[in-house]
């Protein structure tokens, strides 16, 4: 999953930050709200969840989530304040955000409810819709465990194994389940999985997909994560009945 956090108090921030790494989030981290505000214009990043601070340099939180809103964009957001009066809390839901954590909190606490706005969110997929449940995503004979790092792969009724990944592994796996059956090319995977700023070498993608398979036990076969060749990578599941 891949976060925008906006937060100008920078120890807050790197704490924030190196949490959410370790969760699996791929976490891009502005102190600026003009310059998240510029990044999201842009669209061309696709977020799962966002963090905003209420005040933050140049564009506040709430400015940001009014212009959110005002383009029908559905990205579940959670304020950070130190405001707590009760009009103050109304504003800030009344300008978008989904849910509101007073500072000081606990990381725990966080966690906690980011996973509760994961829950509310809907992926749709071409041909199947993966299922978010607490602490899991379901596509079809395949369950990420987001708790335990580890995927559940369903062979048939009575066969299945269970894997263990690394956090890459987990990224990459769950950006493709979130999009079963797509076509998703290199620049999209590198612009989903690597944060900004980061300078991956030219053949990481390829690297960490032969390393995925051979995990999977499909170092000659290609039939759960295909390559199209001169297009990019697709993950074929039939349907959700069946076993893989």
């Amino acid at each position: 999953m891949r976060l925008l956090l906006v937060e100008d108090e920078a120890d807050l921030g790197a704490a924030i930050k190196q949490v959410l790494s370790h969760e699996a989030y791929v976490v891009d981290w502005f102190l600026d709200g003009s310059q998240a505000w510029q990044y999201l214009e842009t669209g061309w990043t696709e977020y799962t969840l966002a963090i905003f601070d209420w005040m933050l340099p140049g564009v506040s939180g709430v400015e940001l989530c009014k212009w959110l809103r005002s383009r029908h964009l559905t990205l579940p957001v959670l304020m950070l304040t130190a405001k707590d009066r009760m009009e103050e809390k109304i504003i800030g839901l009344d300008s978008g955000a989904d849910d509101y954590l007073i500072k000081p909190f606990g990381m725990a606490e966080l966690l906690a409810r980011l996973r509760a706005l994961q829950r509310r969110a809907s992926y749709v997929g071409a041909t199947l819709t993966p299922q978010v449940q607490p602490r899991r995503l379901q596509v079809g004979c395949l369950i990420l465990n987001y708790s335990t790092h580890e995927l559940t792969r369903q062979y048939s009724h009575r066969e299945k194994r269970v894997f263990s990944l690394t956090v890459k592994e987990f990224q990459l796996l769950e950006y493709f389940m979130r999009h079963p059956n797509h076509i998703i090319s290199r620049d999209q995977i590198i612009n989903q999985l690597w944060e900004i700023g980061a300078e991956p070498v030219s053949n990481v993608v390829a690297a960490q997909i032969r390393l995925l398979r051979r995990k999977l036990g499909e170092e000659d076969s290609e039939s759960l994560i295909e390559t199209i060749y001169g297009v990019g990578y697709r993950l074929n599941i039939h349907s959700a009945e069946t076993g893989c």
